[in-house]
């Protein structure tokens, strides 16, 4: 497994920066192992991220082993309905 979170550190937005926090504190907090890609500072990041979740697509975007997860609004959900592992593709 190979679970990557795309995030932006540079954003004026304050929902963009709640967001993206969410997504590590409920990770860290079931501890799922996962890896940030800051589509600001790595063009490589960006252009996966772009290819995973789609051209239009803003940050957070989650990836398991090259398989798109979802956005936040996704993500949130399944924490919601007790449904993240399967969101994350962990089982």
């Amino acid at each position: 497994m190979s679970l990557t979170v795309y995030v932006s550190s540079v954003s004026s937005s304050t929902e963009l920066k709640k967001h993206q926090q969410k997504i590590t504190m409920v990770l860290d907090g079931k501890r799922i192992p996962y890896t940030i890609a800051d589509i600001a500072s790595s063009e490589d990041a960006k252009h996966e991220m772009k290819t995973a979740a789609g051209a239009d697509s803003l940050p957070p975007q989650i990836v398991n082993d090259g398989i798109y997860c979802g956005d936040f609004f996704a993500f949130d959900e399944a924490v919601e309905s007790e449904t993240l592992n399967e969101f994350l593709r962990l089982s």
